[in-house]
């Protein structure tokens, strides 16, 4: 209201100073209907402006004066001295009251009333009540108002001020200056910062310019399908580049329609459900770091996935995929595919399948990305991020096969070096993928992607995490060389028809560069971020989940087999050398450690094996096979085992059975020789002899329970085992002490070292009381 209360004293200023020629040359022709005309819209727009921003004082004396003017218009009065200073009076006294609104001063209201009087035909006192009226002290006026074409060319004229700076900071740090010359170029780079802010915020509007046709446009659209909507504003004091407000109206258009027409339900319809008959609709904007977040809610129907997923198969728009096998959030996805609608009728709202793709792809192109949150039956809500402003962007700048990008740092999540276990870059099949603190992404070898040079994707030493619509992916890149604010400007068609970039740079270093587009990379590489979440979300599920991706591969025993790709942390080759059939089972050697091998058939024969580490969080296993083939989904029809063991059941991949490994054959609590970190711990006491750790140490391990020397200071052991010969460090309930005698029971804490069930009952004893 306070934006609206300027503007609005900001028009009657200037319109005032436009027509104090106009009142003085009415006055000496009160015939010259021209004149009269542009004095009662002056009137007219005051006195319907004052309605809206509650100004009774204004409003009455412009009303009186317009009922005046409009009977002058008519012919029924005919304009005299009188009548033509009393109608000055009013417009005289209307620029005091203004000018007193602007300073937040008070004004005496007396002799209003004989201002409307003297406007009455036969009036007598209007003269004398125009030399009484107060004089206001006017407001130095503090704005102006500019053309957009005026300020584009300020904001154009920054940018190559900006860029001037970056190329005049780059030759001198080449070379030996004058540290003078270095105090003054910081002192310009300081001034050139707050120009460019200050140019920016030229072209900043709040946003309520963008929401302000709302209020009608729901109105319009919730009477057109019958329904009714309760709209919310809140945010509308948020800025925006002007040129980022004009990008965002139809997108932004498209989605209330859409969530009217489709979200919010019929009256009966929320009857129906237990809801208020009136729908609510809220559109918000705040602002997050360097980007500003409009988000469109609404508390209808949400989305349903089903209905998606059986409107694109139906429609042959599924591309021979089984979208059925999808996760819910890459179901949600779907309602971005082309040429997509759930209506069945065209109206004149939906129905003609150019949608949300439309949306999407238009806030993508200015650097945008938009997510969404849906509670089937409950609502859905639409984030939509977008930069603040799209002249000059902070960057990161990449180092790819000798030529350098420019990336923008909203894209990019983090930068890592290769290296670990925790960062790490792994084949699955022929896929290559990045693992990233136990997060599985995609990995882009952009060189090869732009057709710099031909690079193996498993060499990689530096990735960077980059995010986009649907989900993240990582890119393989040489270096990392600086971070600028960019001046970014279309690129030629040619160029910008590629897809894979969203403009072109001039940095300090001179050499022109392209922006990448992180949408279009994603989409060139071919990523579909529904596996991805997918993996994301069974790996937050039990382990022994069945997935619906799966790794296949070819195994020892000539089968094709698969087995749940969200317990696969990767594919690796060892040397045969590395694995023994010792202690009962087979046993791999691999990262300095004993692991547990399974196999379904001989590994006899092979100088190399593939194998596939498995974990599930708590518990790691080696499984051996031929080759892993393809990632895959699992259809929902499976053909259960005839009995328990390694194999699940069988289902149909292509025109071949595949059998499905059973990951509780695996990784189950009855899996032997895997030590679980979460497991009890038995302490052996330091004191005691070799024959605990060398002997009983296995036995209890295979049993289940961790076995070691020394405890964190955090965790206390649950048993202490100890010999005869030993003094234990701890006079408690934990201890056991362990007997060369078999005669020797001794009690509860005394067992014969050598009688194996008794000193594991013992054991289970204490942990359980522990």
């Amino acid at each position: 209201m306070d934006d609206l209360l300027q503007e609005f004293i900001a028009e009657t200023r200037e319109t005032l100073d436009a027509l104090s020629g106009e009142i003085v040359a009415w006055e000496a022709d009160p015939a010259d209907r021209a004149r009269l005309d542009a004095i009662f819209r002056f009137v007219h727009t005051v006195k319907g402006s004052c309605g809206f921003l509650d100004l009774p004082r204004l409003a009455r004396l412009s009303h009186a004066a317009e009922d005046v003017l409009a009977a002058v218009r008519s012919g029924e009065r005919t304009p005299d001295q009188k009548l033509v200073t009393a109608v000055l009076a009013i417009v005289d006294r209307i620029g005091e009251i203004v000018e007193a609104i602007d300073a937040g001063a008070a004004l005496d209201d007396s002799g209003e009333e004989l201002l409307i009087a003297a406007l009455n035909s036969g009036a007598e006192a209007a003269a004398p009540a125009a030399q009484q009226a107060p004089s206001g002290q006017r407001v130095g006026n503090r704005s102006v108002r500019l053309s957009t074409d005026l300020l584009d060319r300020m904001m154009s004229g920054m940018s190559d001020m900006v860029l001037a700076r970056n190329e005049l900071a780059r030759r001198m740090r080449d070379q030996n200056v004058d540290p003078t010359i270095e105090a003054a170029l910081d002192r310009l780079s300081l001034t050139v910062a707050e120009m460019r802010d200050t140019v920016t915020r030229t072209r900043m509007q709040k946003v309520d310019a963008l929401f302000s046709a709302l209020p009608r446009m729901v109105r319009d659209t919730a009477a057109e399908v019958g329904k009714s909507v309760q709209l919310q504003i809140e945010g509308s004091d948020v800025e925006l580049d002007r040129e980022m407000i004009e990008m965002m109206r139809d997108p932004l258009v498209h989605i209330i329609r859409n969530s009217i027409d489709h979200g919010i339900e019929s009256a009966e319809e929320r009857r129906a459900l237990g809801k208020r008959e009136v729908g609510r609709l809220v559109v918000s904007a705040r602002q997050s770091g360097n980007q500003i977040i409009l988000e469109v809610a609404d508390d209808g129907r949400g989305i349903d996935t089903d209905r998606l997923v059986q409107k694109l198969t139906v429609s042959g728009q599924s591309r021979g995929r089984d979208l059925s096998m999808l996760s819910e959030r890459a179901k949600l996805d779907l309602i971005f595919e082309p040429g997509l609608s759930t209506k069945d009728e065209v109206t004149a709202i939906s129905g003609r399948g150019v949608g949300m793709d439309v949306v999407r792809a238009n806030i993508e192109q200015i650097g945008g990305r938009i997510d969404l949150v849906n509670a089937k039956d409950r609502g859905l809500r639409i984030l939509i991020h977008v930069p603040l402003t799209l002249s000059i962007i902070p960057a990161i700048v990449i180092g790819i096969a000798g030529q350098r990008f420019a990336v923008t740092r909203q894209a990019i999540e983090e930068i890592v070096h290769v290296s670990g276990d925790t960062i790490r870059v792994d084949l699955l099949g022929d896929t290559p993928a990045a693992t990233v603190r136990d997060r599985r992404m995609p990995l882009v070898d952009l060189a090869a992607l732009l057709g710099l040079r031909a690079t193996d994707p498993m060499a990689a030493d530096m990735l960077a995490i980059i995010s986009a619509s649907g989900g993240s992916f990582a890119v393989a890149v040489d270096s990392v060389l600086d971070h600028e604010e960019l001046v970014i400007k279309p690129a030629s068609p040619a160029v910008m028809a590629t897809g894979i970039y969203a403009g072109q740079t001039l940095p300090d270093s001179g050499s022109p560069m392209l922006l990448l587009d992180c949408a279009g990379v994603a989409a060139a590489a071919g990523i579909n971020f529904a596996r991805d979440t997918a993996v994301e979300e069974e790996e937050a599920s039990e382990p022994e989940a069945i997935s619906a991706d799966a790794l296949l591969f070819n195994d020892l025993d000539g089968r094709r087999r698969a087995v749940p790709l969200a317990i696969v942390d990767r594919v690796e080759t060892v040397h045969s050398s590395n694995v023994r059939f010792s202690g009962g089972r087979m046993r791999l050697l691999v990262d300095d450690r004993i692991v547990p091998l399974a196999a379904l058939g001989e590994t006899d024969g092979h100088t190399e094996l593939a194998v596939l580490r498995i974990k599930d969080g708590d518990a790691e296993i080696a499984y051996a096979i031929a080759e892993p083939v393809d990632i895959v989904a699992i259809p929902p029809e499976i053909s259960p085992s005839a009995q328990p063991g390694p194999i699940l059941g069988v289902v149909v991949i292509g025109d071949e059975q595949v059998e499905l490994i059973d990951p509780q054959w695996l990784l189950g609590p009855d899996a032997e020789d895997i030590v679980r970190p979460g497991a009890p711990l038995c302490l052996i006491d330091s004191q005691s002899d070799s024959w605990i750790a060398t002997f009983l140490k296995p036995v209890l391990e295979q049993a289940g329970y961790r076995v070691s020397t020394k405890a964190n200071a955090d965790e206390q052991p649950a048993v202490i085992l100890t010999t005869d010969a030993a003094q234990a460090a701890a006079r408690d309930g934990r201890v056991l002490r362990l007997s060369n005698d078999r005669r020797d029971t001794g009690g509860d804490d005394r067992v014969y070292r050598y009688d194996r069930a008794g000193l594991l009952a013992a054991v289970a004893k204490r942990v359980n009381v522990a």
